[in-house]
């Protein structure tokens, strides 16, 4: 797209309504041309994977979460709570009006806790690998900014706290935000300060986090909110935060979260629907949900185990475990004219880019026969994790 310069303003000069009205249209046509070269230099700015809630190959609502870590719905979007209540978490229908995103992630409260204890936590967050961060450049001289953007909507305002931590340096900072108006889409950008502080592994774990606090006790609110990079000390690391814990149906909902390089927001990165679908796919792949859906191909190994190649679709971010949820007659094979309900998945050999997996549990077949394998009943799943 060729550049075309705005019109040409003189300090000083009078103008009327329709001169201005076409210098600022200019000045808006010349900002959107230079996002979408900039958008066309700069291709995955974004470090954060499914910022935009499209992709939940668990499913879309989870209740009952009340401790420990999990990844309940939106792909990539971990939930960490303790001693902080009971909550539902789920992928919402409802995003900011005009701003080309459909979903939310949306954590509601089901059981209070009024006077939270001093160790209680309640945090949504994202881990990264280093070795998709070291254009961040940090821990040297030239280390970056990092700039953080997305919509929030909670039915509590005042003050919520982000932070960024630093796993493979003990170093975090974090930054305020306020929920001003209960109940509407506000969007909020936050800069934090370039660390030239510790340098991020270049593998494949689990270096760099952004976490939203939700909750927070006395052991992460009682210091000074560390707005520097520093070592980790838990008093300094929520101060300040409201908590969302306090009432049933306290809720928050944030969608279009992208962290990038430098000072500045730019637009928020819409990546292909396949293309970021296959970045989600890279920690968690569900292979087979549901009954009748196809699983793949197989042989009898001897009457008694059905063996079988499962190929990902990317190549994972190291050998996955297994996510599988078996039951009485939950498969079935069909082979030689006839069918076979077994019981049983289980992953015996793994790497990142395939899986053999073996069916046990009354499989009885004819040894060296093959066998077209599905799963059998609703609850049926096979899926392979590799999160961070």
């Amino acid at each position: 797209m060729p550049y075309v310069a705005p019109s040409t303003v003189v300090a000083g000069q009078t103008y009327s309504a329709a001169n201005h009205n076409i210098i600022v249209n200019d000045i808006i046509d010349h900002e959107d041309r230079l996002d979408t070269v900039q958008n066309a230099q700069y291709p995955a700015r974004n470090v954060l994977v499914n910022g935009a809630m499209q992709f939940a190959q668990r499913g879309t609502s989870v209740s009952g979460i009340s401790s420990g870590i999990t990844y309940p719905t939106a792909d990539r979007w971990a939930h960490y709570v303790s001693s902080a209540g009971t909550w539902t978490n789920a992928v919402s229908a409802d995003a900011p009006a005009g701003s080309g995103f459909r979903n939310s992630l949306r954590v509601t409260c089901a059981t209070a806790v009024t006077s939270l204890t001093a160790n209680a936590e309640h945090i949504i967050w994202q881990r990264l690998e280093g070795q998709t961060l070291q254009h961040i450049k940090k821990g040297t001289a030239s280390a970056q900014q990092l700039t953080l953007q997305f919509w929030v909507k909670g039915s509590t305002t005042g003050t919520y706290i982000a932070e960024l931590g630093d796993e493979d340096n003990n170093r975090r900072v974090g930054a305020s935000y306020t929920i001003n108006a209960a109940n509407t889409w506000e969007q909020k950008t936050i800069t934090f300060p370039a660390d030239t502080t510790g340098v991020l592994d270049n593998d494949n774990a689990f270096s760099l986090a952004v976490l939203f606090w939700l909750a927070a006790g006395s052991t992460f609110t009682s210091g000074t909110l560390q707005t520097t990079w520093g070592t980790s000390t838990n008093a300094n690391r929520a101060v300040g935060q409201t908590n969302l814990a306090a009432a049933v149906n306290n809720y928050i909902q944030i969608t279009g979260v992208q962290l990038e390089p430098g000072s500045q927001a730019s637009p928020f990165e819409f990546v292909r629907y396949d293309d970021e679908l296959a970045r989600c796919q890279r920690y968690y792949y569900k292979a087979a949900s549901g009954n009748g859906t196809p699983v793949t191909h197989g042989m009898y190994y001897n009457t008694t185990i059905l063996s079988m190649t499962i190929p990902f679709p990317v190549t994972m971010r190291a050998a996955p475990v297994q996510d599988f949820v078996n039951g009485s007659s939950y498969w079935i094979a069909y082979s030689n004219n006839s069918s076979d309900m077994f019981d049983t998945m289980a992953v015996t050999v793994a790497q990142p880019n395939l899986a053999q997996v073996d069916g046990t549990g009354n499989v009885s077949g004819n040894t060296g026969y093959g066998a077209a394998i599905r799963c059998n009943n609703a609850s049926a799943s096979m899926a392979f994790s590799a999160e961070l």
